[in-house]
């Protein structure tokens, strides 16, 4: 298949953390049923990512979050990416966060069949590649509901 530019993209990504950051929003969404993250800062040395929560997570809920991330890490699932038009799209990917001058063919990236999502960055070719998940800490803003997870990506 031929290259293709379907939008400008500004930013060089750290393969391994923003994969990462692909199934910390999907383990999110199934631990507590949010969206993904409203806020994200993913970078080499560390990264944080915010969401927004109906309540402030347990050390127990955090400590899962961990544990379920280092889970899916060692699963070694696949990282495959797909072409689609915006009318070819699985039911739960959302176009939200696109640009509004986003093209009407859409690269979706899929980690094995734990998630699924619009995305032109770069990721690595299977999640045993990320290294290891380390939980630095957590923020919970009550007033905003809203709940910051702070990590790196040991290698």
């Amino acid at each position: 298949m031929a290259d293709y530019i379907l939008n400008e993209h500004n930013k060089e990504e750290f393969p391994p953390a923003h994969t990462a950051e692909h199934l910390l929003n999907q383990t999110m969404i199934r631990l507590f049923d949010c969206g993904r993250s409203y806020n994200a800062h993913v970078e080499r040395k560390k990264s944080k990512m915010s969401f927004h929560l109906d309540h402030k997570p347990t050390r127990q809920e955090e400590k899962e979050i961990e544990l379920r991330m280092n889970e899916l890490i060692e699963e070694d699932l696949p990282v495959t990416f797909e072409f689609v038009t915006r009318d070819e799209l699985p039911e739960k990917v959302s176009l939200d966060r696109l640009p509004d001058d986003a093209s009407e063919t859409i690269r979706l990236v899929r980690i094995g069949d734990y998630d699924v999502c619009p995305c032109i960055g770069r990721h690595v070719r299977s999640t045993s590649q990320i290294g290891r998940f380390e939980l630095l800490g957590t923020n919970w803003d009550e007033q905003e509901r809203s709940f910051r997870v702070r990590f790196k990506i040991v290698q």
